[in-house]
């Protein structure tokens, strides 16, 4: 029979806890694991009760279990403070400070654009880092964790120094979590994990092991490949609370993929605040504990944990027995001097931080430039400016200067030629006049175009939440803007009132006024010659009447050539006034907004940025 029989053959060395307190079937039948289990009863009671039951060979065994219940009984007592303990709670240094106030401001800043589900597990660590502050600092809540039959249970007891929780061949073993504190003013932490009072226990009470483990409150979580559902969240929901994880493995199940994917590789940036225990090398033979444990570290390396090896920060990577109690000392040593630093809180507090903004990237960062260029802002004004035809105003203000230079210029006679060929002019064969309603609903298709691709260019290159801030902002905007660029277009080109005049017009005006006037005395002269009036004389008034039917086009023509320049600046000034003010709207109405959303994003990227800080190297 072996150990956990409790047979007298067994030739096995003993374990430490085997040491002070007998055989293991003594300590689980009368443990208070098992008293939980079974019955909500007194712990004394039950375990004597149990005894009982299993000791039945005469009265020697009776007083010996008697003896060994009662040592137990002190060893094992619920820590119950004598008094008020006042304990001084934990506080993070300046750049942890820092880092969780960006974090708080930076969830504060999204909670507008992202949902809450991906702002879950950063809100997990704020409020995680608040309640943990306000507890104990001289204390460090160690987890182990396992699967069943890695002989986690088995560990808890040797480094408690006495049979706590329970362990055998039943599977799952450990049901509930057992906590271990080896000082006074662990109970605020504990009662943070959810674990009653029945399940909270004391070491056996030795000066050395106090001294070297002072601080620690030690936590056997229930198996993680429990067949119970419950089981194992109650095991997933206490590692998120923890300061740091023991993880123990077995020879056998030490590459269980389950164990990898599930929780090593997820927890790789907590390495700083994890012990990786492999248990049982009793089990192996020669030279296979190294190889086993050889083979553990490329395992864990390639899950991305970092191995606390040559002074390097990590994981801290262990073989042992709990069974003979080889290799006991060297964790109780690496775990004296781990609760000694005071330090684990922070930095569980850190690496969580971490993990949440690794998250946090595909939300907050990309690898391409983002912004509106100057680029993208001209050619989405020059898009609504041909929308509102700006160009067609232009041209058109700049035909009705010349039309009127050509009023006011032109001799009166072509004038009345050229009106008299508009009204006999055919209408047939004219080009189709498009109707108001049509060039409307084109200028409308031609700014929702220009929205559109502004809005794509500006969203290009950010993560979906911003990119669809960015196009609902353009959106918004583009409500309304073609009515807006209507009423421009009708008050903006053209002035009220006739074109202005420049200084020679009147001259032009004289000019021409002069040709008609010849044109006239020459004619009158003529006819007053014809008619006996006046004395024969063709010279003068045909003269006069030549100077005025050449001297009058010759005017109207020096006048067109001198129009052209002020009719064309004109004209540009009135297409340029149309554009910036068709501009000035989509600025207003969609550029800004836009704008703004990318000035939001840029600060809540460079929030991100204090977030992620020095630690990850990453700005």
């Amino acid at each position: 029979m072996d150990a956990r029989t409790g047979s007298p053959a067994d030739s096995r060395p003993p374990s430490p806890a085997d040491s002070r307190t007998g055989s293991l079937t003594e300590s689980r039948a009368d443990s208070p694991a098992e008293s939980h289990a079974d019955s909500a009863t007194e712990p004394h009671t039950d375990s004597v009760t149990a005894a009982e039951d299993t000791w039945d060979d005469g009265l020697i065994a009776r007083r010996v279990n008697e003896k060994k219940t009662a040592a137990e009984q002190l060893a094992v007592a619920e820590s119950k403070p004598s008094g008020p303990q006042t304990v001084a709670p934990l506080a993070y240094d300046g750049p942890t400070r820092s880092r969780l106030d960006a974090l708080r401001e930076l969830v504060g800043l999204s909670r507008t654009r992202l949902d809450s589900r991906t702002l879950a597990e950063a809100s997990r660590v704020l409020d995680e880092a608040a309640a943990r502050r306000k507890l104990s600092g001289q204390h460090t809540v160690v987890a182990i964790a396992g699967a069943t039959g890695s002989g986690k249970s088995q560990l808890f007891n040797a480094l408690a120094g006495v049979a706590i929780s329970e362990t055998g061949v039943r599977r799952p073993t450990t049901a509930a979590p057992i906590a271990c504190s080896w000082s006074d003013g662990a109970a605020s932490l504990i009662d943070r994990l959810g674990i009653p009072g029945r399940l909270r226990r004391r070491p056996l009470q030795s000066p050395e092991a106090e001294a070297q483990l002072r601080g620690l409150v030690l936590v056997d979580l229930p198996d993680l490949d429990s067949a119970a559902v419950q089981h194992r969240e109650q095991a997933e929901r206490l590692l998120a609370l923890v300061d740091a994880v023991i993880w123990v493995v077995d020879p056998e199940k030490y590459a269980d993929a389950v164990l990898h994917e599930r929780y090593l590789r997820p927890m790789a940036g907590h390495a700083e605040v994890m012990f990786v225990v492999l248990n049982q090398i009793d089990r192996l033979p020669g030279e296979a504990a190294h190889q086993v444990l050889d083979d553990l570290r490329r395992l864990l390396d390639e899950d991305g944990i970092a191995l606390g090896e040559y002074g390097e920060p990590g994981a801290t990577v262990l073989a042992l027995s709990a069974l003979t109690g080889d290799g006991i000392g060297e964790l109780r040593e690496a775990l004296g001097q781990f609760v000694a630093e005071r330090g684990a809180a922070a930095r569980r507090i850190l690496a969580d931080l971490d993990a949440a903004a690794v998250r946090l990237w595909p939300v907050y960062t990309t690898g391409r430039r983002t912004g509106l260029s100057e680029r993208a802002r001209d050619e989405f004004s020059a898009r609504l400016a041909d929308a509102v035809g700006a160009t067609a105003a232009g041209e058109a203000a700049e035909r009705a200067w010349l039309r009127n230079a050509n009023r006011a210029c032109g001799t009166p006679w072509l004038r009345l030629w050229r009106w008299f060929l508009e009204r006999s002019e055919p209408t047939t064969g004219r080009l189709p006049v498009r109707t108001q309603a049509d060039e409307q609903a084109t200028a409308r298709q031609r700014v929702e175009q220009a929205v559109r691709t502004v809005s794509d260019r500006a969203s290009a290159g950010l993560p979906a939440p911003w990119a669809q801030a960015v196009r609902e902002a353009a959106v918004r905007g583009s409500q309304g803007l073609p009515e807006a660029l209507d009423e421009l277009a009708a008050r903006a080109w053209l002035p009220t009132g006739r074109p202005p005049t420049p200084g020679w017009w009147p001259v032009a005006v004289l000019a021409q006024a002069s040709m008609t006037l010849l044109q006239v005395v020459g004619g009158l002269w003529l006819v007053g010659q014809i008619v006996g009036v006046m004395s024969p004389n063709l010279g003068v008034p045909v003269l006069l009447m030549v100077a005025g039917i050449i001297g009058g086009p010759l005017v109207e023509w020096s006048c067109k050539m001198a129009a052209r320049g002020p009719a064309r600046r004109y004209g540009l000034e009135a297409e340029r006034r149309l554009r910036e003010a068709a501009a000035g709207c989509g600025r207003a109405r969609v550029l800004d907004p836009v704008a703004s959303e990318l000035l939001r994003y840029q600060e809540i990227r460079d929030q991100y940025g204090r977030v992620i800080g020095a630690r990850a190297g990453v700005r």
